[in-house]
């Protein structure tokens, strides 16, 4: 248990069982057609953006990060449990339980089932997915969707505590965990591509 950096045994064993391919908790979710009004256009941001530093003299002309921008980063997430359906298909994430304010990207997800032995697993995936794609200026809330999941309080207790999350993320069972669920989630717009 201790090499999930206090995320605690019941994770670790469902992790085991998620690593392992065992019992999943929501063998038969409901899947609902992606994409039904959420498709947007991205902004292009030039390569000097993403790469300087956030304490870059012309930082405060740079274009604010939009909801449907975030939107757009997490909903191919695959479902730890699901590798084939996408957390958006899955209604884990929806664009109406994500908003930015200022400096601070706010998510909330809703698990298939309240009992979702892997909540803590969707919400790590979905926090390393936005660390890795917006500028490190951003500060990244993940919570479950209020009422949503019998063990909400500790699930965003330990979703929050930046400790315990860098801890997990430098776990490699959860790593390769995260990083399957991240794979090939990078889907841009083909304007966007060179010819």
């Amino acid at each position: 248990c201790k090499g999930l950096a206090g995320f605690g045994c019941f994770a670790a064993y469902h992790v085991g069982c998620v690593l392992n391919g065992m019992a999943e908790d929501n063998p038969n979710p409901v899947v609902y057609e992606a994409g039904a009004g959420a498709a947007c256009s991205l902004k292009h941001r030039a390569l000097r953006q993403l790469l300087e530093s956030d304490d870059a003299a012309d930082a405060a002309d740079w274009d604010d990060v939009s909801v449907p921008e975030v939107f757009e980063s997490l909903r191919y997430l695959s479902d730890p449990e699901h590798p084939n359906l996408s957390l958006e298909q899955l209604k884990v994430v929806q664009p109406g339980h994500v908003w930015v304010d200022g400096v601070r990207i706010h998510v909330r997800f809703t698990p298939t089932v309240p009992t979702c032995s892997v909540a803590t697993l969707i919400g790590l995936t979905i926090k390393a997915k936005l660390q890795r794609s917006l500028p490190r200026r951003y500060k990244i809330d993940v919570e479950i969707f209020p009422g949503t999941h019998n063990q909400e309080d500790q699930v965003n207790k330990q979703l929050n505590d930046k400790e315990r999350v860098a801890a997990a993320l430098e776990n490699p069972a959860l790593r390769k965990l995260i990083n399957n669920g991240i794979a090939g989630t990078d889907r841009p717009d083909d304007i966007l591509l060179l010819a």
